[in-house]
């Protein structure tokens, strides 16, 4: 499971999100539960309290990461089902704003000037990307809450319980 986790980790950090980051949402995609506590993610991951909560900003402010208070002060995160989803429009509003703001370059530059050309080649790209993105993780979406069929013995597969 750890050398998973790490595997996991190293993909997240491959797409450009920090080391910390990565292994607290790693860590929480591979609970039974979804959640933990902010002392059960230090303790995990033998990193400060204040690491998990500096880990967690970025990807609680994109609705990636959920915190809750947890009886008393105690502060629980948690990934839900929909994670994904967010994810996927959450960098879909991010493209759309890159667009917009190449329109707006276009202006400053002047319609039809050879400087203008790549931003508003760029807007265009842009909008049909973040369009096809947000178009697509809504299409997407409920295979996010499916549960996965059981797997059959005639597939070859090792189970779990067999390995």
């Amino acid at each position: 499971m750890r050398a998973y986790e790490e595997t996991l980790t190293t993909a997240f950090t491959a797409s450009g999100t920090p080391r910390t980051m990565a292994r607290i949402m790693a860590c929480l995609t591979l609970t039974d539960s979804g959640s933990l506590t902010a002392a059960e993610l230090s303790q995990r991951l033998r990193v400060s309290p204040a690491s998990i909560s500096k880990g967690v900003t970025f990807p609680e402010g994109q609705d990636l990461v959920r915190r809750k208070r947890d009886q008393g002060r105690r502060e629980r995160y948690s990934f839900d089902e929909d994670i994904w989803y967010r994810s996927m429009m959450a960098g879909a509003r991010s493209t759309a704003q890159i667009a917009e703001t190449s329109r707006q370059g276009v202006g400053v530059m002047g319609p039809r000037t050879p400087a203008a050309t790549r931003p508003e080649n760029a807007a265009r790209f842009l909008d049909f990307i973040s369009e096809t993105i947000a178009h697509a993780a809504e299409q997407a979406r409920e295979v996010l809450h499916t549960k996965p069929a059981a797997a059959s013995e005639d597939t070859g597969e090792p189970r779990a319980d067999q390995e």
